[in-house]
């Protein structure tokens, strides 16, 4: 899951925009994620305590999930140098390891004058909303930006 780089100042933006993102889950990526948060809850870690869960099956941390988002927020739309002000999250469903989430976001209203931009974020497995919530950013326009370019 290697995004390319996309900056796009505030005046690149149109209400309707959208960017996508698919990545499969791999156990890898929750250890790693558990081990980064410290959160070592059994449901995402031990087998054998999922299976007497009503999941059956270990899950991914939602916060994992989210965090495809920020993914797609920080290097595609609007890319780096947008600042997160706000998300808001309402997780629908549980991500199971090997289910392959695809993450979109689309940009819902522009606020020129404060250069904000409110985004509509979707996570989906297949066909089922697992995810969905609004980010709020700060983008900076072409004018202002003296943003350097990355260097990869």
């Amino acid at each position: 899951m290697t995004l390319a780089l996309q900056i796009l100042h505030f005046e690149d933006l149109a209400v309707g925009m959208t960017e996508r993102l698919a990545k499969t889950v791999a156990s890898s990526d929750v250890v790693g994620f558990a081990q980064v948060t410290g959160d070592r809850n059994p449901i995402h870690l031990s087998e054998h305590f999922a299976a007497k869960t009503q999941f059956k099956k270990r899950i991914a941390h939602g916060l994992y999930t989210a965090s495809l988002i920020s993914a797609v927020l920080g290097t595609r739309l609007p890319g780096p140098g947008a600042v997160y002000i706000s998300q808001t999250l309402n997780f629908r469903a549980p991500v199971k390891i090997g289910d392959t989430v695809e993450v979109i976001v689309e940009v819902a209203e522009l606020i020129p004058a404060r250069q904000r931009a409110r985004l509509a974020c979707t996570c989906k497995v297949g066909d089922e909303i697992v995810l969905d919530g609004e980010a709020w950013v700060k983008v900076p326009s072409s004018a202002a930006s003296g943003r350097p370019l990355p260097r990869i």
